[in-house]
């Protein structure tokens, strides 16, 4: 059966290139109305002022016969963000899909890297996000219909070398689809995070001309339609790139339990590593309390 989103409005940010704007495309050729969000900014964050990317891609719409309108709201100023969802709302009257995609980077080592640098990666990826799902939040739930996407990254998940900021930036959008998850579901509010691969103005320049030929933004895109339709998942991150989509997912090993008398030492941890480290018995967390449940049946079970 086919993914359509007839009668649905979506705002994708950073949608005047890269993945943003495959996301905005493939939306609207499935029957959305897209707003294009851009603020024509650098990829260091520094902004040329010009809305002419985010124009662009409206026209590319509208040339294969969809709907979209432009916006050149900063992600960072809650006050423009607002402003342009009271635009939406007035033109569209709902708002069903958000995907949050803006980004920047400035990267550097730890050592090196000033504050005001990750503060401001900070701004847009983590506060960027949480801007935006709060200003629609209120009227997904009150339509009953709303489907978020955060965007995450390896060097998030994983770690890269001199992304301590943008890493940090990217692990904190997954903790805020965690619980944005579980606050939605009564609404039919589902949220959900892309970790892409893709060559966009970000990466282009880290890797050579063959291997961007091999992630283009549209090759992860599919994974952005998927997780905002209709019957989507909550709460899963799905890693895409080049064709081949993955889900990554937080797992906790049954692990010891080594009491609360003497046995509790560092050097039993130590001398159980293996057996806390084996992954035969892992379970997936969905929620905080998933952590609790596991350790008292471990302690359940040592007692019989």
């Amino acid at each position: 059966m086919s993914i359509t989103f007839n009668d649905r409005v979506a705002i994708v940010t950073g949608a005047g290139g890269g993945l943003g704007r495959c996301h905005a495309l493939d939306l609207a050729k499935r029957g959305a109305k897209v707003v294009v969000n851009d603020l024509g900014g650098n990829v260091d964050g520094s902004n040329d002022g010009s809305s002419s990317a985010a124009e662009m891609v409206v026209e590319e719409i509208k040339a294969a016969g969809g709907e979209a309108m432009a916006n050149g709201a900063s992600v960072t100023d809650p006050d423009q963000v607002n402003a342009m969802v009271a635009e939406v709302m007035d033109k569209y009257g709902r708002i069903d899909i958000l995907v949050n995609n803006a980004g920047i980077l400035r990267d550097k080592s730890f050592s090196k890297v000033e504050d005001e640098d990750f503060r401001m990666v900070l701004e847009v990826h983590l506060m960027g996000s949480v801007n935006c799902t709060k200003a629609v939040w209120e009227i997904m739930k009150e339509q009953n219909y709303g489907r978020i996407i955060m965007t995450s990254s390896s060097s998030g998940l994983a770690g890269n070398f001199g992304q301590t900021n943008y890493g940090a930036a990217k692990m904190g959008v997954v903790g805020l689809m965690n619980t944005l998850k579980l606050e939605g579901a009564k609404y039919n509010v589902k949220c959900n995070t892309l970790a892409p691969l893709a060559g966009t103005r970000m990466t282009e320049s880290l890797m050579p001309e063959e291997v961007i030929e091999q992630i283009k933004p549209e090759f992860v895109t599919p994974a952005v339609t998927y997780m905002v339709s209709e019957d989507a998942p909550t709460g899963v991150i799905i890693a895409a790139g080049a064709g081949v989509f993955t889900r990554v997912m937080i797992h906790e090993t049954r692990g010891v339990y080594l009491g609360t008398g003497d046995d509790m030492t560092a050097e039993n941890i130590e001398s159980n590593w293996d057996q806390i480290s084996d992954m035969n018995n892992a379970t997936l967390w969905y929620q905080g309390g998933d952590q609790s449940m596991n350790v008292f049946s471990l302690i359940q079970e040592s007692n019989k």
